[in-house]
């Protein structure tokens, strides 16, 4: 087949597909969002695919662990803090075992880029005691997904597949192979699968017991290799898309010492111990968290071995590695840059579109709380926490999905008033329906305002599971009290009259939700163009 060029991305979608893929799931969220994109236009030519936005990550878990149960090749995708949301399923799925190929792809982002955290999957898969993937450039990032639902069938295992940003966001020419047919209805066994206490110490031991395969699996799998050279002074260890960065530091006139590149976890112990036995120092290089740094400490705990990496300080501990941060790590010199001076960039720091409808509900909540100097607002993740930024410096917290709710009803509790939760009409759906029923329950002092801008904008303008009058019949069924469902436009003419309405409920001592509607700017523009 001809080749393409595909973001990284886009290249687990193909390899998904080429494998024989059934249906995917996932819900939006940088830098994974376009694993499903890509999937979502392959299902509108191939109806026999489905491809799927989900209310939140945990229940797209579910719905391809479905899958995998009735014997069709399921994959579901997520950014890093995504795997929180799924953890509850994802680790008991390695007890119940896969039927169907079930991979998992979970995309890290180091640097933060627009996350909050730097958390490193491979902990988790770790954790979970699976076979995890780490590519290192795009045309493995194909052939592991490929493969993953292979390893996942052969070993009835789950199999996590670890991306970065740079690799999610980057294009490259990808080497297509020939596609396979989807896999026909296959059940298994029920007591596998229904983790009763009796039936789960079977399953674990039974997990436990193919540790050892899984080892010999990983020093097997083409995908790690150790090259030995004569120089024995210094051994390399990089792992993902690390392995790229040492590589670029090296030339024919500078040879690459030995080295070995990890891409399959759990980490091949015979290749690790064939290296320490070869030379006097080692420099381990991964994107991420320093795992395998820890792990190879902890596995061959030599104390005259000296082990370099993020732990001793040779590479930085937070932020993404480059070829320039590896090479100082290599002790080579700085390549020669163009050296640029009195040249002074504007700083721009993210904002809020112009017209965006967040930007009108955050002048009214202002204006509102002018008169109350206790008042502690909330917030979640989307594109609104950019209202702790100047001109609005509106909102007081963002810690993760859903938490806005939780957090004013915890303050509320704690002696805070007024106290109030911002969250948007997606991230509510995720996450904020089952803390708005404990508030609820309690007819908690708090003031919710949902910004319904009717899509998941921060991540593209994905479709939202609860918006317009939809939302508001959610809201009432969780048992707010209907005279204390408002809704309001976020317009500057009716910047007053909104104001009124924010400070009515605030004074309103129970719970009141405010739904802010008002459809997205962009997503406004976009409708226009078409």
């Amino acid at each position: 087949m001809n080749p393409k060029i595909l973001l990284g991305d886009e290249a687990v979608a193909q390899g998904a597909l080429d494998a024989g893929l059934s249906c995917a799931y996932s819900y939006p969220g940088t830098p994974a969002s376009e694993i499903m994109e890509f999937l979502i236009k392959a299902s509108h030519q191939n109806k026999s695919i489905k491809a799927l936005w989900c209310v939140n990550e945990k229940v797209a878990y579910e719905e391809a662990l479905g899958v995998s149960f009735a014997g069709k090749r399921a994959l579901v995708s997520m950014k890093h803090v995504g795997l929180n949301v799924a953890a509850d399923p994802f680790l008991n799925s390695a007890l119940t075992g896969a039927n169907g190929g079930l991979v998992v792809v979970v995309a890290d982002d180091p640097s933060m880029h627009s996350s909050q955290n730097e958390q490193d999957s491979r902990y988790f898969a770790d954790f979970a005691q699976i076979i995890c993937f780490e590519p290192s450039n795009h045309q493995e990032a194909y052939e592991m997904t490929r493969e993953a639902f292979d390893v996942s069938e052969r070993f009835e295992i789950p199999v996590m597949l670890r991306m970065v940003t740079r690799l999610s966001h980057s294009r490259s020419k990808v080497i297509l192979q020939s596609p396979r047919s989807e896999n026909a209805l296959k059940f298994g066994k029920a007591e596998d699968w229904t983790l009763l206490p009796v039936n789960a110490r079977r399953r674990f031991k039974i997990l436990v017991e193919k540790q050892k395969d899984f080892i010999k699996f990983s020093e097997e799998s083409k995908h790690n290799f150790l090259l030995l050279k004569n120089n024995s002074s210094l051994g390399i260890i990089a792992s993902g898309i690390a392995y790229n960065y040492v590589r670029e530091n090296y030339t024919e006139e500078k040879p690459i010492p030995s080295l070995l590149k990890i891409s399959t976890y759990p980490l091949p112990e015979s290749l690790i111990s064939k290296l320490f036995q070869h030379v006097d120092t080692i420099l381990v290089v991964e994107e991420g968290y320093p795992y395998i740094e820890k792990k190879v400490r902890g596995l061959l705990g030599i104390p005259q071995k000296r082990i370099n990496g993020k732990l001793t300080g040779h590479l930085p501990l937070t932020g993404e590695l480059s070829p320039d941060v590896v090479r100082k790590a290599l002790n080579m010199e700085p390549l020669e840059g163009m050296k640029i001076s009195d040249f002074k960039l504007s700083p721009r720091p993210p904002q809020l579109c112009q017209g965006c409808p967040h930007a009108d509900t955050y002048r009214a909540l202002n204006k509102a709380l002018e008169t109350y100097p206790g008042a502690i607002v909330f917030s979640d993740i989307g594109c609104y926490t950019l209202g702790a930024f100047p001109p609005y410096r509106a909102i007081d917290t963002c810690v993760c999905m859903g938490a806005s709710v939780g957090m004013a009803k915890g303050g509320v509790e704690a002696g805070i008033y007024p106290s109030l939760a911002v969250i948007g009409d997606s991230t509510f759906a995720h996450s904020g329906l089952t803390p708005l029923l404990d508030a609820s329950k309690s007819n908690t002092d708090m003031t919710v305002i949902i910004l319904d801008n009717s899509t998941v904008a921060m991540t593209g303008g994905q479709p939202t599971f609860a918006s317009g009058e939809e939302l508001l019949r959610m809201i009432e069924g969780l048992g707010v009290k209907k005279e204390h469902i408002r809704v309001i436009e976020p317009l500057p003419k009716n910047l007053e009259k909104n104001a009124k309405i924010i400070k009515e409920e605030i004074e309103y001592r129970g719970l009141s939700v405010i739904v802010a509607m008002r459809e997205c700017i962009q997503e406004a523009r976009k409708k226009r163009g078409r």
